[in-house]
């Protein structure tokens, strides 16, 4: 027998549903919803009026006693964003933000994975004419590098 009642059992997994929705449905969630949406429309404020990889590695926070919180994901954007400062301010309170000043504080982003090695692969004719050509050439770094270059793909095979 189950502890559960056979009307609440689920027919399978849910459909994801919009964080709008979601917060809507009461009233308790308003004053969430609110912080939400006003983090939202900074950012697309922000992102019109910073450059891209300025817009690409900054978040808003809350405007708290007029002060608006900017997180930037390391050290030389946020010295970079402090140099934009008095006209940032000043574009926000063009577009009606009721703001005095910007607090930057430095918020490091997740590390990224590093990229995958590369994967290439040079056919054993490509490899001797690469050979081929390096003996042609006097000594120099092009002819050391290509000769590198052919040695590690000849012995791959």
């Amino acid at each position: 027998m189950s502890r559960f009642s056979p009307f609440s059992r689920s027919t399978g997994p849910r459909a994801p549903q919009p964080l709008a929705e979601v917060l809507s449905r009461t009233d308790a969630f308003a004053p969430l919803r609110a912080g939400v949406e006003q983090i939202a429309a900074i950012q697309r404020d922000l992102n019109a009026l910073l450059p891209d990889y300025l817009a690409a590695s900054v978040e808003p926070g809350f405007i708290k006693d007029g002060t608006l919180a900017l997180f930037a994901a390391h050290n030389a954007l946020a010295a970079r964003l402090r140099h934009l400062e008095p006209r940032l301010v000043a574009d926000l309170q063009a577009r009606g933000w009721a703001l005095n000043s910007v607090r930057i504080r430095v918020r490091p982003q997740a590390v990224k994975d590093p990229a995958p090695p590369k994967q290439a692969r040079m056919t054993p004719v490509g490899a001797a004419a690469l050979q081929a050509l390096s003996e042609t050439l006097e000594p120099s770094p092009l002819q050391a590098a290509l000769a590198k270059m052919a040695a590690r793909h000849t012995k791959k095979r």
